[in-house]
């Protein structure tokens, strides 16, 4: 979504709305994958008519894989509050600060910053302030995340200690947020879910993306597309860079490589 299908207005261009619409008229499978929650999707999904029995969505990065109608879950991981206090403590002594997504409190922050308003305004919910070291051991965390500006989250990550990379799925997902999630979340993952659900081989998916989240599921597609936009390492693993979310690169590639090819066999 963000720095692929959206633009920098965090809106979906008529170039990219018109591309989707002929895919899904000649039968095949849109899927929005996201770091987002599904309450911040939800408005995108609508938009795009992406909302039946028989529509499929991924969330949290791949944390969660549903059905979009009915809400069926087929694919759901989580951490837990212990998670959280840990990597709480993590944060204070790296100087950053922490969100997180639990299933009953929603969006939750030890603190309100300026990462906070960023993201309650993405994804359309409030943020609620809680004392991290109080949450039940239990509680399920969908994932948390370390915010702050660039540099210093920069200079966080490259400090991270080497067992939180050995204990969770650590994936950067804008140039102020990282995204700690189950060890077995990623969009990779996720994906291939959703082509056992489709009985499709990977040889049958097209994915596009632009940041380090979207890796696991670009060296699983058949095809793997990059945004122009995207970071090096990104582009690295791309079999395709298509242009950039300002300049409707997901609309190029999909008239480029779908649409062109599905009138080819006609």
């Amino acid at each position: 979504m963000d720095g692929t299908l959206l633009n920098n207005q965090k809106s979906i261009s008529d170039a990219n709305y018109q591309a989707i619409m002929a895919t899904k008229e000649a039968g095949i499978k849109v899927v929005l994958a996201s770091g987002r929650p599904l309450q911040g999707l939800q408005p995108h999904l609508e938009h795009l008519g992406l909302t039946s029995e028989d529509d499929f969505v991924v969330s949290y990065n791949g944390s969660l894989v549903q059905r979009v109608g009915c809400g069926e879950v087929l694919h759901k991981t989580s951490l837990k509050g212990h998670d959280a206090k840990s990597i709480f403590k993590i944060s204070q002594q790296l100087g950053v600060y922490i969100h997180a997504f639990s299933v009953k409190q929603g969006l939750i922050t030890h603190q309100h910053n300026e990462w906070t308003d960023i993201e309650a305004k993405l994804n359309g919910m409030p943020a609620t302030e809680v004392d991290f070291e109080m949450l039940d051991d239990n509680e399920d965390i969908i994932k948390v995340m370390m915010v702050a500006h660039e540099k210093q989250l920069t200079a966080a990550i490259k400090n991270l200690p080497t067992h939180l990379k050995q204990q969770y799925t650590v994936v950067q997902s804008a140039p102020f947020f990282l995204e700690l999630l189950h060890p077995t979340s990623n969009k990779g993952i996720a994906i291939e879910k959703l082509t056992e659900v489709l009985n499709l081989s990977p040889e049958q998916v097209m994915c596009v993306g632009d940041a380090e989240n979207d890796h696991a599921m670009l060296k699983f597609a058949g095809l793997a597309v990059a945004m122009e936009n995207a970071d090096a390492e990104t582009k690295a693993l791309a079999d395709h860079i298509t242009a950039s979310n300002q300049n409707d690169g997901v609309a190029r590639v999909i008239e480029e490589m779908v649409l062109s090819k599905q009138l080819c066999s006609a």
